[in-house]
């Protein structure tokens, strides 16, 4: 059977977070600034009390206490080449859908890169070759189950001949430390087109569930220079306009945004 093009879009979903996470960090931080009791710290923070506390943490740089609030997403239509690269940021939980125990027989949604989605040719020569992958890899499970080798054994060794273009499925855990960590790395323009697109999506949630947190959150430039060096992408001025432009718009919805997990 052949692949299926994937129609669908990549979609990040805030599947739970840490319920009321700016009043936690400043309960936190009010622990370590304060000479209050655990009686005193149980009591509610005022709303307007959570938001200085946290500001200052986050313009001073002390992060230990953002660390006690986690966000869980949920993450589809990303290549497997993609969650490889989300994967290396080992300070997280991953749960993935795993090509041994879920059979691509029926057929295997992809993603196509945009330059080569823009080329008709490409395109063309690239679905053709989706196309050729599925083949080999029915062609081997049928082979492998006519020799009694069955169900996950079987998927196990067919799934070699899978393309880094296959979407997956997965779900990420990471406390708001490590989230600021990963939008300063993969929101940077020359971090890969998709994982980008991923961290944009995240932070996007992010801000409108935490908005204090994630104020400043974004490429490693936003707020100091570029990192890159000479490997600067050489566009700071119009990364920050696009980011504190986004920034504004996400911190102003924030207080009417339905809570839609927690």
């Amino acid at each position: 059977m052949a692949g299926k093009v994937s129609e669908s879009t990549l979609k990040v979903i805030l599947l739970h977070y840490t319920s009321h996470p700016e009043e936690v960090v400043a309960m936190a931080a009010k622990l370590c600034y304060s000479p209050s009791d655990l009686k005193s710290l149980k009591k509610r923070i005022k709303t307007k009390d959570q938001k200085s506390f946290v500001e200052k943490l986050m313009k001073m740089g002390h992060m230990s206490s953002i660390e006690h609030a986690s966000f869980t997403f949920a993450i589809e239509g990303i290549s497997r080449a993609c969650s490889h690269q989300l994967v290396r940021h080992r300070l997280a939980s991953y749960s993935q859908q795993s090509q041994r125990y879920v059979s691509e027989a029926m057929g295997f949604n992809y993603i196509i890169p945009p330059t080569i989605k823009a080329d008709r040719e490409l395109k063309k020569y690239f679905k053709d070759f989706m196309v050729q992958a599925q083949r080999a890899y029915n062609k081997i499970t049928t082979r492998l189950h006519e020799r009694g080798i069955q169900g996950e054994l079987a998927n196990q060794d067919a799934r070699f001949v899978l393309p880094n273009a296959v979407e997956t499925k997965i779900m990420v855990t990471m406390n708001a430390r490590e989230l600021l960590h990963f939008f300063r790395m993969r929101c940077c323009r020359r971090s890969q087109w998709e994982i980008r697109q991923v961290a944009e999506e995240m932070l996007k949630i992010g801000r409108k569930v935490a908005p204090k947190i994630f104020e400043r959150g974004g490429p490693a430039c936003l707020f100091g220079p570029c990192p890159e060096g000479e490997y600067s992408c050489g566009k700071m001025k119009e990364v920050r306009e696009q980011y504190l432009k986004r920034r504004v718009k996400y911190g102003a919805v924030a207080a009417v945004v339905s809570r839609e997990a927690g």
